[in-house]
């Protein structure tokens, strides 16, 4: 399934959206320059990398990262809930889409502007429903602001389907809050402290 499926429908989403993405966007910005830089380099490879690079090993990381997160909140709500286990992240793709689309030719270079990155990735995960493996793909729409401090998150979206295709996708929710998100926030922090590793 190409990205592009998927961005087809986010932009009603965008339209619904955009003052949050931007408003969420200078408050984070607004947070940063409160924070005082350190000058312990510990965390600097992670400040300083290109959001390609960035992505890059994000994505290497984020199955292992998401499933002690899902396997955190299974332990705690001891339900019977189902729980997915993300097996493979990657596809990622850097083109951004207009902010504010349908304004003029510009919206993409007010998205650099604002600070605002957008990544493309698709997850595989699998399911365990009456005993029996389902897989799904999930497509993720991911907005990141670099800051003095480090790499946040602004905002996520996402769309299900089947790994078989044999089902549409989902409309694109926010799953700025899901187990994805969670995830790759504790991997921003763990990289800003200097814990990940990096290769060069």
């Amino acid at each position: 399934m190409n990205v592009f499926s998927l961005r087809l429908p986010l932009n009603f989403w965008l339209m619904v959206c955009g003052c949050f993405l931007v408003v969420n966007s200078i408050d984070n910005l607004a947070f940063s320059q409160n924070l005082s830089v350190s000058k312990d380099k510990v965390g600097s490879a992670c400040v300083e990398q290109n959001i390609t690079t960035l992505t890059t090993y994000l994505l290497r990381d984020l199955p292992s990262y998401t499933n002690r997160v899902t396997q955190r909140a299974r332990r705690r709500s001891r339900s019977s809930e189902v729980y997915s286990y993300v097996l493979l992240a990657g596809r990622p793709e850097f083109t951004p889409l207009p902010l504010n689309p349908g304004i003029d030719n510009t919206d993409n270079d007010k998205s650099a502007a604002s600070g605002v990155e957008q990544v493309f990735f698709t997850t595989l995960e699998r399911q365990y429903i009456g005993g029996k493996a389902v897989e799904l793909q999930q497509f993720h729409w991911l907005l990141l602001t670099k800051t003095q401090s480090g790499w946040r998150l602004v905002m996520m979206f996402t769309q299900t389907g089947s790994s078989g295709k044999q089902e549409p996708l989902s409309p694109p929710r926010d799953s700025s809050s899901s187990a994805i998100a969670q995830a790759i926030n504790i991997w921003l922090g763990d990289c800003q402290a200097g814990s990940v590793r990096m290769r060069n």
